[in-house]
């Protein structure tokens, strides 16, 4: 098996009294990308900071590539995105990335195919100053991507994006990774990391919860299926006596089964086929594990 990007092992680290983050161990390897999850104060940007060099721990260990933090070989193999990006307003795109590419002795040659990958070709010979939120989001990308880092450290990458801009976003993520890089990502938005991301790590109170995909960590908290049934008309209260569950607006139900329990509750549907008129299933998402995991509800503050 490859060996990660990133090995953080047993990993302490306390500000005077206060606990910051406790035993915390995961890895990300090559092509591989890992959101990063937790609340306001849960140890995200603590944990990146440390990785990055700029905070020492009190225990444990972290590995970049086989180096540790804040040395030259883990920070030629680290490229930072922060929630945040500033540029000198009056530098064009293209003098930014040639600038950067300078910095860490990359080839300026990339500049071009760097601004491509974006989608900033056409703009990048205007001033950052002109730049849009999200243009300067693809900017700070596209410098992030310089010299192919073997590990993308990107904290709350696509903050205060569109839609479309924050889908083209994962895009240029999911080939950065395809290409070989290890991603750690930081997110409040569980719904846009749920189906872009290959595993979840949850933090909460400086500790890591859970750690694995999203099948693994639904299977472990043992999470139900919800099965949302909808009658025919004069048919609710037959299936509301077979089936139980919660009514919903007269003429729905709601019932919850075990996952491995669902197609034998489908069965048992079946065999009251003419009382039905709709089913849709809801396997656990992201917001159901996180909220078991946490501790915390889903409408609570993540970032």
């Amino acid at each position: 098996m490859t060996d990660p990007f990133l090995d953080i092992r047993n990993l302490c680290l306390s500000f005077g009294r206060l606990r910051a983050l406790e035993d915390v161990s995961l890895s990300v390897r090559p092509g591989e990308r890992l959101a990063l999850l937790g609340h306001n104060g849960a140890g995200k940007s603590t944990l990146f900071k440390a990785v990055l060099g700029f905070l020492q721990p009190s225990a444990g260990r972290i590995a970049v590539t086989g180096h540790a933090p804040g040395t030259d070989a883990a920070r030629i193999a680290v490229n930072y995105l922060p929630e945040v990006v500033s540029f000198p307003r009056n530098l064009t795109g293209r003098e930014v990335l040639v600038f950067f590419s300078g910095l860490r002795g990359a080839p300026r040659a990339a500049v071009a195919d760097l601004l491509a990958r974006v989608g900033l070709t056409e703009a990048s010979d205007r001033t950052v100053g002109t730049y849009s939120k999200g243009m300067r989001q693809r900017l700070g990308l596209a410098q992030a991507l310089i010299g192919a880092p073997r590990l993308l450290l990107l904290d709350e990458p696509t903050s205060g994006l569109d839609p479309v801009s924050r889908q083209e976003f994962y895009e240029i993520i999911a080939d950065a990774a395809a290409r070989g890089s290890a991603v750690l990502l930081s997110s409040h938005s569980l719904e846009e990391v749920q189906d872009r991301t290959d595993r979840v790590a949850i933090l909460a109170q400086g500790k890591l919860r859970a750690d694995g995909t999203l099948a693994e960590l639904a299977a472990g908290a043992a999470l139900p299926t919800r099965i949302r049934v909808t009658a025919k008309p004069g048919a609710a209260d037959e299936l509301h006596a077979a089936f139980g569950g919660r009514r919903v607006n007269g003429c729905r139900l709601e019932l919850e089964c075990p996952q491995d329990a669902k197609l034998a509750m489908l069965a048992q549907l079946g065999r009251h086929e003419h009382a039905l008129s709709d089913i849709d299933l809801a396997a656990p998402g992201l917001n159901d594990i996180y909220r078991h995991y946490s501790g915390r509800n889903e409408t609570e503050d993540r970032t």
